[in-house]
């Protein structure tokens, strides 16, 4: 074993910290480090907090992570912020308003971009929830950048999915094009104290009662619709007592439902990585033979088609 994998699994935080950027960096040895850790992982809880830019999710996280802590578990938060134009990296908003857990040694937080991946959940995020994960954090919470349809990515990971929304927005609306709908295991209707909050909630169940009557009772977990204040803290408990009770409901041996989009769920992440790594494979050959930047001149001067170029491109690479 190596010595910065022992002691990730010691807990050591610098080592933590230094690996999850060597992953975000994409250093080739980390791939090496992932495969002596993976062992050691599968024990922590993964939460998933999503929804749209300006729902509170980071104050809800915030004020979440208080709540565990009181409850003595450890605490990862991995926060998929919105990738600068500029430098590719996070813009680092939700660290900002953690900053008062920044000091407890049982609480780690980290940014990750999304690097334009339109899911927000890249293969460098669920390298960092794995390296979290063996180091002995109780309670993994990943928040995302909340982009709309594509973030259904995050119930591929996630053991329970908390969907953030607030009044007066039509988020309502928004969540039956998304398919919202279909990975929400808890609905927060956050800012509660707004006019139209009610009705937003009772929005909210009348669509998932029509959702579950399609569901051929396929579905044995109901969601459920909570309100919070989460500035003031009003309604944290009720949600984690929520949170704990789907805990409870995996816990108790899943349906042959859940079982098979459980199985979905790890072949899904194996393609994944699949795909990016045939990708990466690809541009690196591309860049070494100084390739890519031919076939881009070509694209740009309408001498040739894109697809006829992909298929020159795939052709030179595997055979």
């Amino acid at each position: 074993m190596t010595d910065l994998v022992e002691r990730v699994l010691q807990g050591d935080v610098r080592a933590t910290a230094r690996l999850i950027r060597d992953i975000d960096d994409r250093t080739p040895e980390t791939q090496e480090y992932l495969k002596e850790l993976f062992p050691h992982t599968g024990r922590a809880f993964v939460l998933g907090i999503t929804g749209s830019p300006g729902v509170g999710k980071s104050t809800l996280t915030d004020r979440l992570v208080a709540h565990i802590r009181e409850r003595g578990l450890s605490v990862g938060i991995l926060a998929v912020d919105p990738t600068s134009p500029f430098t590719g990296g996070a813009i680092l908003g939700d660290r900002v308003r953690m900053q008062r857990h920044s000091t407890d040694e049982n609480v780690f937080i980290r940014s990750m971009a999304t690097r334009g991946h339109f899911g927000g959940l890249t293969q460098s995020t669920r390298g960092a929830m794995m390296v979290l994960d063996a180091m002995g954090k109780d309670i993994i919470i990943l928040e995302t950048v909340g982009v709309g349809q594509d973030e259904v990515d995050i119930a591929r990971t996630a053991d329970t999915t908390v969907i953030t929304m607030v009044p007066g927005l039509g988020d309502e609306i928004q969540a039956i094009k998304a398919g919202i709908l279909e990975i929400g295991d808890l609905f927060v209707v956050n800012k509660a104290d707004r006019e139209g909050a009610d009705k937003t909630v009772q929005d909210l169940l009348t669509m998932l009662e029509l959702g579950q009557a399609t569901d051929s009772g396929r579905r044995d977990w109901i969601p459920r619709v909570l309100k919070t204040v989460a500035v003031r803290g009003e309604g944290i408990e009720a949600l984690w007592s929520e949170i704990e009770a789907h805990r409870e409901f995996l816990a108790q041996g899943q349906s042959e439902y859940y079982q098979s989009l459980n199985r979905r769920k790890h072949k899904l992440e194996l393609i994944d990585l699949v795909k990016q790594s045939v990708v990466d494979s690809v541009l690196n050959k591309l860049e070494k033979t100084g390739d890519l930047e031919e076939y881009v001149d070509e694209f740009m001067a309408r001498k040739a088609d894109p697809y006829t170029l992909s298929e020159k491109i795939l052709a030179k690479v595997f055979t």
